[in-house]
């Protein structure tokens, strides 16, 4: 339903217009105007919220364009009841309304014919397009953008004209506004004219595609990634980019849906939005030897049909959920997991993926997750607390409440509230960050419920621990930090924001070429940043971090221990080596929960009631009595693969290999094809046999080169891309 505001607004609208009515029927001016105020200011504030109710407005026959027209239909039987129906404002009236949903058409034309026309049958960033087509500017933001509410809302100085022509007695009045509303009707229709016509039409769907096709040519990608999702999914790909922009093939990332591209993060890797299957079906991609695949989902069909190419299911994430071991996942050539423990999914699953195509390859997204050298802070603790009052940290990370209703999915609800009290009553202290899945309380009131009063808990340790005078701070270094904080965030916003949002797609995809420059330092910043965030408050105050920033594994390194619950937070976690503990929610009992996901097998266990939770931090004050430190390093290494080789050459070595894999059958089939030719022709012509021997023997090399499973090098390139987590 939107916000409570929101909510507001809309009862307040729906409301106004009843008010009207009555307002016409009594007559009376004044409250005509007031109500007419209302409902003019609830439309507009639930317009610029981009309000979900204005949406369903428009499911129950009170759109827009109705809402505006009852109200234009009002004032003219308010002029009837003043006994003003034989006036020339009356006429003037009626004739101003019917005028103005004339230009209705025009204008809703016109506007639909510009966007249509600026559509491109792709988008693209980091792709040199501008040298190939000429993608002329887009019309001002101004005219285009909530158009069909700024014309309607043209009508309001023709509204108050004859209101105040009504209440004054004084036709000209009435004349001057319905005069000014017919003017700037009309001047906006004609402001848009231009961009139907000559210099200002983009090029048709057909050179576009060509023109990519020529820069697909010029680049000759390699490796793709591949995806397709809703707006929500945007990070499944994101958490790729970065791997993609230490490949060493040439990488292209093809994404299916528009809105996944303005949700995809800033990087150097060219990117082509193809919403049309037919476009992608058509498009030149004879170079590519490797797509890689993120989700599972019906639209990876249209590039899964081309032969020339391997196709690799790398997924989002690592963990035990039932995503993980998707039986769709057969029809790739091979299936990339972390470690050992993705191959063990599969074949205990039993669903179809062959132990052969199954490649380990380690997690290359884990690269920033820090080792743990145990906490010296803990240490402190454990004797009684350091001078400054600095603690152990520990980070609460649940994870969200899922579709299913299935108690085990998360801990915010049965233990979230046990698992925080007992942590910042902790004695020796610890420090808590408590960092809740985004998604938490979007499908469940009793999470979303669950989730302030958590954060309500965190809040109110952290003002009693401020007050404590074992807890000391150093005020002065803190707003030291904070404006660095503000500097470095004005220094990235100048950077994102220079040169502004572009005006439309076509804009964005003749400009959107990433300054290699620009990035790497906005990178830097960002790094700069999350260093100066850690310093802008003491390092024992508890803290809620809801936003993006700073970003999990920012929080996993400040850390010395975590609790969360089933997903792939856990199985990310463990690359730092760290203790952690997952919570039973479901209630099955420690060793049915062990013996069900593996990767909990080195946790603490805790039980909705967190009473385990002292064995957690035990092993955090005192690492070297840590029973369960030896399984945390077995268990990373099952799950996540070897340190060395590190994971992004392991990857690499798996995209390599693969690439061979596709020249070898490439190979392969133009001998086969060459042969054919000469048995077609009836006789042996010495060139064609000298060209199908030569496509052989190129075959057999191709095939020798390809490391036998089992190898140094095979092993090397075995590791996982993620299994949807």
């Amino acid at each position: 339903m939107g916000s409570a505001a929101e909510l507001a607004a809309a009862v307040l609208m729906m409301l106004g217009y009843p008010c009207l009515m009555l307002a016409a029927l009594v007559p009376s001016v004044p409250a005509f105007a007031a109500a007419t105020a209302v409902t003019y200011l609830a439309d507009h504030y639930l317009h610029r919220k981009g309000s979900y109710l204005i949406n369903r407005l428009s499911k129950v026959r009170a759109g827009l364009s109705i809402r505006f027209l009852i109200r234009q239909l009002l004032l003219i039987l308010l002029l009837a009841r003043l006994d003003l129906s034989d006036s020339l404002v009356f006429y003037g009236a009626t004739a101003c309304f019917i005028a103005f949903y004339g230009l209705q058409a025009p204008h809703g034309a016109l506007v639909t014919l510009i966007r249509n026309r600026r559509r491109m049958p792709v988008a693209t960033r980091n792709v040199d397009l501008a040298s190939r087509i000429r993608i002329p500017d887009a019309p001002p933001q101004g005219l285009l953008n909530r158009s069909a509410e700024k014309m309607l809302h043209i009508d309001l100085a023709a509204v108050v004209g004859i209101l105040l022509a009504a209440e004054l007695d004084s036709a000209p009045v009435g004349f001057v506004g319905i005069g000014i509303t017919l003017a700037l009707g009309s001047l906006y229709v004609l402001a848009l004219m231009p961009y139907v016509r000559g210099a200002n039409i983009p090029p048709n769907a057909t050179k576009v595609l060509s023109a990519v096709d020529d820069w697909l040519g010029e680049y000759k990608p390699e490796t793709v990634l591949y995806f397709s999702g809703s707006k929500d999914s945007a990070y499944q790909v994101n958490m790729w980019l970065e791997t993609m922009e230490q490949l060493d093939s040439r990488p292209l990332v093809i994404l299916r849906e528009r809105v996944i591209l303005q949700n995809l993060a800033p990087t150097t890797v060219p990117v082509i939005c193809v919403p049309g299957g037919v476009h992608l079906m058509n498009m030149d991609l004879s170079t590519v030897r490797v797509t890689l695949y993120a989700a599972n989902v019906g639209k990876n069909i249209h590039m899964l049909r081309v032969p020339t190419m391997k196709h690799v299911f790398i997924g989002h994430g690592d963990s035990d959920k039932l995503a993980s071991v998707n039986p769709y996942s057969k029809v790739y050539d091979e299936v990339w997991t972390a470690g050992r423990a993705g191959r063990d999914r599969y074949a205990i699953a039993d669903v179809g993926v062959r132990d052969e195509d199954i490649v380990e390859v380690g997690r290359p997204q884990l690269a920033p997750i820090q080792t743990w050298q145990g906490a010296a802070e803990g240490r402190e603790a454990s004797r009684g607390g350091a001078a400054d009052g600095r603690c152990p940290t520990v980070l609460y990370a649940p994870t969200w409440e899922g579709w299913d209703d299935n108690p085990g999915n998360t801990s915010i609800v049965s233990a979230g509230e046990n698992i925080v009290k007992k942590l910042v009553k902790a004695d020796p202290p610890v420090r808590v960050l408590y960092k809740p899945h985004p998604f938490t309380g979007t499908v469940s009131a009793q999470a979303s419920a669950a989730h302030r009063r958590i954060t309500a808990l965190v809040e109110k340790a952290a003002t009693q621990r401020a007050a404590d005078p074992r807890f000391t701070t150093d005020a002065a270094a803190h707003e030291q930090a904070k404006a660095e904080l503000a500097r470095i965030e004005a220094r990235i916003a100048e950077l994102v924001g220079k040169g502004g949002e572009k005006g439309d797609e076509a804009e964005a995809t003749r400009d959107g070429v990433v300054d290699v420059k620009k990035h790497e330092e906005i990178a830097r910043l960002r790094a700069e940043w999350n260093d100066t965030y850690w310093r802008s408050f003491p390092a024992w105050e508890h803290r809620v971090i809801a936003g993006a920033e700073p970003r999990l594994y920012d929080c996993f390194n400040v850390s010395d221990a975590m609790v969360s619950d089933i997903s792939s937070v856990v199985s990310d976690f463990i690359a730092s080596g760290k203790p952690y503990a997952v919570t039973d929610s479901a209630e099955v009992g420690a060793e049915e929960f062990k013996r069900q996901n593996t990767a909990v097998r080195a946790a603490v266990i805790l039980s909705n009631s967190a009473v385990e939770l002292g064995a957690l931090l035990d092993a955090v004050r005192d690492p070297a009595g840590d029973p369960l430190a030896e399984d945390r390093k077995e268990l990373k290494q099952y799950l996540l693969g070897p340190d060395e080789p590190p994971s992004i050459e392991q990857f690499n070595t798996a995209v390599a290999n693969l690439a061979i894999k596709a020249e070898t059958r490439n190979a392969g089939q133009e001998a086969r094809m060459a042969v054919g030719a000469v048995v077609d022709a009836g006789e042996v012509d010495a060139g064609a046999a000298e060209a199908a021997t030569e496509a052989a023997e190129a075959q057999a090399e191709l095939m020798n080169a390809v490391p036998a499973p089992g190898s140094p090098s095979s092993a090397a390139g075995e590791a996982d891309g993620v299994t949807a987590g």
